[in-house]
């Protein structure tokens, strides 16, 4: 039986996204509104009430047409909106975002009433249970996999092209060499024409793929965007806990909130804003002073809260401020004292005293309400940080107000990013950081490059050439390079590079746990193949600059004997999975060797053509051509079959073993018994240690 259509199914989202705009709109009214906010509100509310219309939900359709009623004496903006009125409209948006969350939740079924039998082939009633619906999550992971699916079974299609190329090649030497001959004037108009249908047969196919590709591409980037979260979703939250605790303190409190835009990965940005909740409600309840006390310290009569998101490289911080009394250190200290926390008498620095504060159990605060005095808050918040791997900085200052910084480690990020090259290697640069870009001519290059600084706009700036970080090879003595003037902490640097590609949009996620990364390393993004490409960071940049210099992972040093003939040479990784090309060339390029990545076995053997290489590491199951066929054909080749090949696969049974080494692996690695350790003994054993 076909199931009937979902007639909510897209107001759900609509409504969902409206509701969210009213509840941050009236919020909003409680600061120094204008005219447009409350234009804004009863645009948004009508929109809800027509669509509510449309899908027969009158009594959401009935609430949203009451709040229009109570905003349109505002819209003219001659007065503001009462605490009251706004107070009425906090409390309906409430109702109205119940009423929409209830729209998720399927009515109860009705109590069985003593069924009659079923006719004979007729479907037992309630025989069959309804499926879970899937989470937004579960679709994105798999439009991802089936992308990254199309790249990899797209790339021997791409590198097809180069066959093509030769064929042409070959039909117009035979048609150079018949006319040359001066006979067979037929054959050579044959070869003619072969070659002309080769040559646009050759540019139709190049210009089909790249555009597929850079559609995938696209898709991929969107797909990724949608696993993330928008900060301002826990910002609506923490604006909503600062007007309730205001309100029931009877204090007028404003807040403001920054980086909102910022999209990060739920898991962190939940278990973040779960943590502030704290941090916020303390502010209001324990820092912003009662309106007399304000104006009698020249205060202004309304207190300030204010949180702000940024990202920092590989992290993203939360602070918080209030514009309150500060932490009364004094409290603290005789709360550590009577507690037996610190020796009587004895002193006690700010940073021990908020280390304390930090671990739970002491509050400044005189009495016990609903939202703080438990001296909880910042041990909520140090708990958080512990989880996730992140860091709690708290600074206060008598009489002018507390700052609290919630540092965590991204597990993904969406930035715009600047992509570029230097020795051979593509990188990417937040867009955020970048002030300008400055070209320059060899000399110049050369110049800064050996002093390590670079004069622009009357500055002298630190200079890093990056193929020094990016284990490249150095770009051509003489050549043309690019300065990019980079924002890194509270200064300015210079990083050079050979060119820039352009900007893109990137979803950046961190390193493996298992494949350290340089300070310079931020993260990684997968370009239209999806292999990893490098995210730089600012901050680790400028650390780099001030560090003595050192060879990069994968450079090479004059060595005698074969082994360090093949250290000099990359590794080649050949996988149809990015997740492991990704995870494979992180541990060899921490271990210092070069890395080449390919996503099938017909690009690998593209790629040898053209490039030497001290070793294979190749999956067995791909689309195409398998890992034991790509072994078989390199024993096979006299120029690649000194090279040795290591086979890395799910594959655990004793006859695909057996087979691997018979078709020339010179090792077999199971991926369910993978260690690191082992993996790079093999490649030592076989290729030498790195330079």
């Amino acid at each position: 039986m076909t199931q009937a259509r979902d007639p909510l199914r897209y107001f759900r989202i609509e409504a969902r996204e409206l509701v969210e705009q009213l509840c941050q709109g009236v919020l909003d009214l409680t600061g120094d509104a204008e005219a447009e906010a409350v234009a804004r509100l009863l645009r948004h509310a009508h929109t809800l009430k027509g669509a509510a219309r449309v899908v027969r939900q009158a009594r959401l359709a009935d609430l949203t047409h009451a709040l229009e009623e109570i905003l349109v004496p505002y819209r003219d903006g001659a007065e503001p909106v009462p605490s009251h009125v706004v107070a009425d409209l906090v409390r309906r948006t409430d109702e109205m975002s119940a009423m929409v969350a209830g729209l998720d939740t399927p009515p109860p079924a009705p109590e069985p009433v003593e069924p009659a039998a079923p006719e004979p082939g007729e479907e037992e009633p309630g025989e069959k249970e309804a499926e879970p619906e899937r989470g937004a999550g579960a679709d994105v992971d798999e439009l991802l996999e089936a992308v990254d699916e199309a790249h990899a079974r797209f790339a021997p299609l791409r590198h097809q092209t180069a066959t093509v190329e030769r064929a042409r090649r070959t039909a117009e030497n035979l048609a150079e060499q018949l006319r040359a001959g001066g006979t067979a004037e037929r054959g050579a108009a044959l070869a003619g024409t072969l070659a002309a249908d080769l040559t646009a047969l050759g540019r139709r196919l190049t210009e089909t793929v790249e555009q597929v590709e850079r559609e995938l591409d696209d898709i991929r980037g969107r797909a990724e965007r949608l696993r993330l979260v928008p900060a301002a979703t826990v910002l609506t939250a923490l604006h909503r806990a600062v007007y309730d605790v205001a309100g029931a303190e009877g204090k007028a409190v404003r807040f403001d909130s920054h980086g909102g835009e910022l999209r990060l990965d739920p898991h962190v940005l939940t278990q973040a804003g779960n943590a502030l909740l704290h941090v916020v409600r303390n502010a209001v309840s324990h820092g912003v002073e009662p309106e007399a006390e304000r104006i009698a310290a020249g205060k202004p009569a309304q207190g300030r809260v204010s949180v702000d998101v940024r990202r920092r490289g590989r992290f993203a911080a939360f602070r918080c401020r209030d514009d309150g009394r500060g932490f009364d250190l004094e409290a603290v200290r005789r709360q550590a004292e009577r507690r037996g926390l610190v020796t009587s008498g004895a002193e006690a620095d700010v940073r021990e005293l908020m280390r304390l504060l930090m671990q739970g159990g002491i509050s400044t605060s005189e009495r016990v309400t609903g939202v703080s005095g438990r001296g909880i808050g910042l041990d909520a918040v140090r708990d958080v940080a512990e989880r996730l791997g992140g860091d709690v900085r708290v600074r206060t200052e008598p009489g002018r107000g507390t700052e609290v910084e919630l540092i965590v480690p991204l597990a993904l990020v969406s930035l715009s990013g600047l992509v570029l090259q230097a020795g051979g290697v593509l990188a990417a640069l937040p867009l955020d950081t970048v002030r300008t870009c400055v070209l320059m001519g060899g000399v110049e290059a050369e110049a800064a490059a050996a002093g390590g600084a670079l004069a622009h706009d009357g500055r002298v700036l630190p200079f890093l050439p990056l193929h020094r970080v990016l284990a490249g090879t150095a770009p051509a003595a003489g050549g043309r390079g690019v300065a990019v003037i980079l924002t890194a902490g509270d200064g300015a640097i210079a990083v050079g590079a050979d060119r820039l590609l352009g900007t893109s949009t990137l979803v950046v996620r961190p390193l493996p746990e298992l494949a350290p990364a340089a300070a310079v390393v931020g993260g990684v993004s997968m370009d239209a193949e999806g292999n990893p490409r490098v995210v730089l960071d600012p901050v680790g940049l400028a650390a780099a600059v001030s560090a003595p210099a050192a060879a990069p992972a994968g450079a090479a040093v004059e060595q005698d004997g074969p082994a360090a003939a093949a250290a000099m040479l990359p590794i080649l990784v050949v996988d149809d999975s990015l997740t492991t090309r990704m995870l494979e060339r992180s541990i060899l390029e921490s271990a210092g060797y070069r890395v080449d990545l390919a996503a099938s076995a017909e690009e690998a053997l593209e790629r040898i053509r053209h490039r030497r290489y001290a070793l294979f590491l190749v999956d067995v199951d791909m689309p195409g051509m398998n890992g034991f066929g790509f072994v078989e054909q390199t024993r096979n080749d006299p120029v690649q079959r000194e090279v040795p090949a290591i086979l890395v696969t799910s594959r655990s049974s004793a006859e695909d073993r057996a087979r691997g080494l018979a078709a020339g692996a010179a090792a077999y690695i199971v991926k369910s018994e993978f260690d690191q350790e082992e993996l790079l003994a093999h490649i030592r054993d076989l290729a030498g240690a790195p330079a």
